[in-house]
């Protein structure tokens, strides 16, 4: 719905809410006319339910809000002397509708300094048990989200089994657009396999499904950092056609609402403005080489040719340590009778193989200039592979390019699905909402987004422009990584170097794990000290 249709929505529900409590209000001493006033309705209405203030927020937060509204209707009831769990079941199966009947039938009188604690321990533990969903819905919503590195796309940089903690602060946090859903569950719900919020996934009806009308606008709470060059980001894929995070089988005709498209991480190479090239697998932005931070590494796929072929395990064994000696971990496979391919090494990492005396030579695998790699575009016209590609203009808003037969492959994409417009081709011409244009004017800020993996990463070489609307967060601390996430638990071996380190800076890396537990034990000591002496003073 856009923000007009929301407006609506919610005067209705104004009225509905107004019209279902206003004598409810006034048998607490109220005006009848505070139940159907926005916003300060609610404020009343916590002060007659006495709870919290903040409360008026809550119920106003995307997905928070499943929550809290039908805890506002439990407490409502309560209010009026209605507390039993056949009365709060009541009101939640009839969405609230039963203040009707309180309202308008029943003979209920205000309870005035009602206690709010529950009257059984089950009460107590399911009180508690909403509101820290509600707390860890706030924080992995607003604030801060875990993240693990599930593919080896920036190897050596950020590794398989890295756990990440993502700031949504930096760039900002986006208001969840999917209204309805299951709190701090991303695509689908785990052990149910079931998708996890209420959309029409169907691609041709999605513009006329009512599920679809429950769509927010998209919003964002203004960051304090915008994304530089090298920054890495999480963000939604914008071309995941993936029903199912785990079953990955695309279909075209399948559509995901922004904010539950398959989060990827990678590393922004080039932002609003630039321009991109890439040279022989490296990246050149506005001509200029684009230079990484020291704890990055790129690497790319080798062809290597030894003096004696592996002819039995022994000799596949030996190589093997001979890589392992040179940091070379990844996959390593015969490609013809005397040639055999590493899948990712660093240059590091290579000029330490390639002078062992077994080695005749070590050659990249860099796909030759101007051959058609089935990259982005995917357009024959467009000669561009993963190793040569570009120049490559990455909008920003509110600039304005040419816009023809020959560069819309390149657009046309963005300005459809990104910007809502439709376009095509006309013969010769280019037919943008149904008048011909030879420009175009970019309406949102685009990235580019590439893993250190040069040779193994899916990313925008494949899929193009990221709009900054699929932008979710900066990736900023690694609280655990384990080796062999994907082998089993069994075989998991904690990364002790890597735990409680920072994502981002220079240098070695260094483990803050010894300090945060003195100040986790600091903190708590300190909370029981003081508990004993506030104890002690009241017994005075």
């Amino acid at each position: 719905m856009s923000w007009t249709e929301w407006f609506y929505f919610f005067i209705t529900l104004q009225v509905i809410h107004g019209l279902g409590t206003w004598k409810l209000y006034v048998k607490a001493g109220k005006q009848a006319w505070e139940a159907f006033l926005p916003i300060y309705n609610a404020v009343i209405l916590m002060k007659i339910i006495s709870r919290p203030w903040y409360w008026v927020i809550l119920i106003f937060l995307p997905i928070v809000n499943l929550i809290m509204i039908p805890a506002v209707w439990v407490e409502t009831a309560r209010a009026y002397g209605k507390d039993s769990k056949l009365d709060a079941l009541i009101c939640i199966l009839t969405l609230g509708f039963y203040l009707y009947y309180l309202n308008y039938i029943a003979d209920v009188s205000f309870v005035e300094n009602r206690k709010l604690k529950p009257k059984t321990s089950a009460g107590e533990w399911i009180t508690s048990i909403l509101f820290a969903i509600v707390a860890a819905t706030i924080v992995h919503t607003y604030f801060f989200q875990p993240f693990v590195i599930p593919s080896s796309s920036l190897e050596k940089s950020l590794l398989v089994g890295d756990f990440l903690i993502v700031s949504k602060l930096h760039y900002g946090a986006r208001v969840p657009m999917t209204s309805v859903g299951a709190p701090m569950v991303h695509d689908t719900i785990p052990v149910a396999g079931v998708k996890s919020y209420l959309f029409d996934d169907d691609f041709e009806k999605r513009n006329t499904s009512w599920r679809n009308k429950l769509q927010l606008p998209y919003f964002r709470i203004p960051g304090f950092q915008k994304i530089k060059n090298n920054d890495y980001v999480v963000f939604g894929q914008p071309a995941d056609t993936l029903r199912n995070m785990d079953i990955f089988t695309p279909d075209r005709n399948y559509y995901k609402p922004i904010d539950k498209k398959t989060n990827l991480v990678k590393r922004c190479v080039a932002i609003a403005g630039d321009t991109l090239e890439i040279k022989e697998g490296y990246v050149y932005i506005n001509g200029k080489k684009n230079e990484l931070p020291d704890r990055a590494q790129l690497q790319f796929s080798y062809n290597v040719k030894l003096k004696n072929p592996m002819a039995s395990q022994a000799d596949v064994n030996r190589i093997l340590s001979i890589l392992k000696r040179a940091d070379i971990d990844d996959a390593f496979y015969r490609v013809s009778d005397d040639t055999y391919r590493i899948s990712a090494a660093s240059d590091k990492a290579i000029a330490a193989f390639k002078n062992h005396p077994e080695v005749i030579s070590v050659e990249k695998n860099t796909q030759e200039e101007g051959t058609y790699g089935n990259t982005f575009p995917r357009d024959p016209n467009y000669s561009w592979n993963v190793d040569f590609f570009g120049p490559l203009y990455i909008p920003k808003a509110g600039t304005t390019t040419e816009l023809n037969v020959q560069n819309l492959p390149v657009y046309d994409r963005l300005i459809q699905e990104y910007e809502g417009h439709n376009v095509f081709a006309r013969g010769n011409k280019v037919v943008l909402d149904g008048k011909v244009v030879n420009s175009y004017t970019f309406e949102k800020d685009y990235y580019w987004m590439m893993g250190d993996n040069r040779h193994n990463s899916i990313d925008a070489r494949a899929w193009g422009f990221v709009p900054f609307d699929h932008v979710i967060g900066k990736p900023v601390f690694i609280w655990m990584s384990i080796d062999g996430i994907n082998d089993g638990i069994k075989n998991w071996r904690p990364r002790w170097d890597r735990v409680f380190t920072t994502v981002n800076g220079n240098g070695e890396r260094v483990s803050y794990l010894i300090p945060f537990l003195v100040m986790i034990f600091g903190l708590s000591f300190f909370n029981r000290w003081r508990k004993k002496k506030k104890a002690k003073n009241s017994t005075k």
